[in-house]
């Protein structure tokens, strides 16, 4: 088999290119800033392109010619300062990605999705599968762009038969090596993140009925490997169990108190230190944490034949370690935190 992979420098890219060496894979990457030949990127012949830059298409094309499938996991979260780039990046470049796929006669499309794409649940607590509608959240960018991809995809589904398309709707996707990634996208230069989890916090403010889910990058590159053998079509789920809440990320800070607080105080908290430049993140991050619903697997676990390795709550505290100790790898996107959280990143 021979497969392409956008973004193959990236946490999610990363964790696919470690999962296909123990495969008989051919792979291609394709990524902006050129990792360091070693350990999962060793192997991989590489293709340096921003998916959205000049001559995409046509590099992409060639670069995607005589693969049996490409992986489209290139995507920014940040700088969220500057909305017009990471439009430019996650909607030309998913364009151009499809674009090239069908000129050089690709026959699976996997893209990598989001829960972020699905549209609100009214019901906290209730699952849904993968019909539940892939509008969006409107205040998250981040979440409408994965909505938007997914619409377009659905008119590539209709008009190009000959093209197979997969998409993945993942949770959180951590690892440990995504540490310093993660500080990047979403703490401010002030967050003293070597205390973490060192350090015990009498206790936590977090916002009332809080839940949310997360997965593994690896049980991710799995779920992602089974889809490029059986290249089953349609849209998968995929989380560790079980569903986290506020009690779970108390203790895995080392917080054994924590108390609710009302969304909108939070919301307008974060509204208000957003713009005061104290931290990187959209308010709309949080509408889009509030609103997702939470996701039923059944279809991973029956289909792919899927069985997560991790436990939810080890995820997390996994990635709270790699946040605690700057961890990272050689790539651009997953670059160690050596000093102060700048804002500006991607695969």
């Amino acid at each position: 088999m021979r497969v392409a992979v956008t973004g193959a420098t990236g946490n999610v890219g990363t964790a696919l290119l470690r999962r296909l060496a123990s495969t008989d894979t051919e792979v291609v990457g394709v990524c902006r800033r050129l990792p360091e030949p070693t350990g999962a990127w060793a192997d991989v012949r590489w293709v340096q392109q921003d998916v959205a830059g000049p001559d995409a298409v046509q590099r992409l094309t060639d670069a995607f010619a005589g693969v049996d499938a490409v992986v489209h996991t290139a995507w920014l979260i940040q700088p969220a300062r500057d909305p017009g780039e990471m439009a430019r990046v996650n909607l030309t470049g998913s364009e151009n990605v499809v674009r090239a796929a069908l000129a050089a006669g690709v026959p699976h499309l996997v893209h990598l999705s989001s829960v972020g794409a699905y549209a609100t649940h009214p019901v906290d607590d209730a699952r849904v599968d993968e019909s539940w509608p892939a509008d969006g959240i409107s205040p998250s960018q981040y979440s409408r762009e994965k909505a938007t991809v997914e619409s377009h995809l659905d008119t590539v589904e209709r008009d190009h038969p000959e093209l197979l398309v997969t998409r993945v709707r993942p949770a959180l996707v951590f690892q440990r090596d995504a540490g310093s990634e993660i500080a990047r996208y979403f703490l401010g230069p002030f967050v003293p993140t070597r205390l973490l989890r060192r350090v015990p916090l009498p206790v936590l403010p977090l916002p009332e009925r809080l839940r949310f889910q997360v997965v593994h990058a690896d049980d991710l590159a799995d779920a992602l490997v089974r889809i490029l053998e059986r290249a089953p079509g349609g849209a998968f789920n995929v989380a560790d169990e079980p569903v986290l809440r506020g009690r779970d990320l108390a203790l895995s800070l080392n917080a054994p108190r924590w108390f609710p607080v009302n969304r909108r105080v939070v919301r307008a908290a974060a509204d208000l230190t957003y713009r005061a430049h104290v931290h990187p993140v959209q308010p709309g991050w949080l509408d889009l944490g509030f609103g997702v619903p939470v996701m039923d697997t059944t279809r991973a676990r029956e289909e792919l034949g899927w069985r997560p390795v991790h436990a939810a709550r080890d995820v997390l505290v996994e990635l709270l370690d790699g946040v605690r100790d700057h961890a990272g790898a050689p790539s651009g996107a997953l670059r160690r935190r050596t000093g102060l959280v700048t804002s500006r990143t991607g695969t």
